[in-house]
């Protein structure tokens, strides 16, 4: 898939723990590990905008575009 998603590098960078993201935007363990690990096939923008705010960062430190 093109799009990889990149939450696990700035939860590192935040020294944040999925626990914590989780608390913090309102979202099951599930969901975010599912984001995570890039298996989810679609994000609203009102969690990424959570997420964003949470991890203090842009859409873009988030999701990156590599052509296959």
């Amino acid at each position: 898939m093109p799009i990889i998603v990149n939450l696990d590098v700035m939860m590192a960078k935040r020294k944040m723990s999925l626990n914590e993201l989780s608390e913090r935007v309102g979202l099951t363990l599930a969901n975010l590990s599912i984001l995570k690990t890039g298996k989810a096939k679609a994000v609203r923008f009102t969690t990424l905008e959570a997420i964003c705010e949470a991890l203090e960062c842009q859409p873009g430190d988030i999701l990156e575009y590599q052509a296959e």
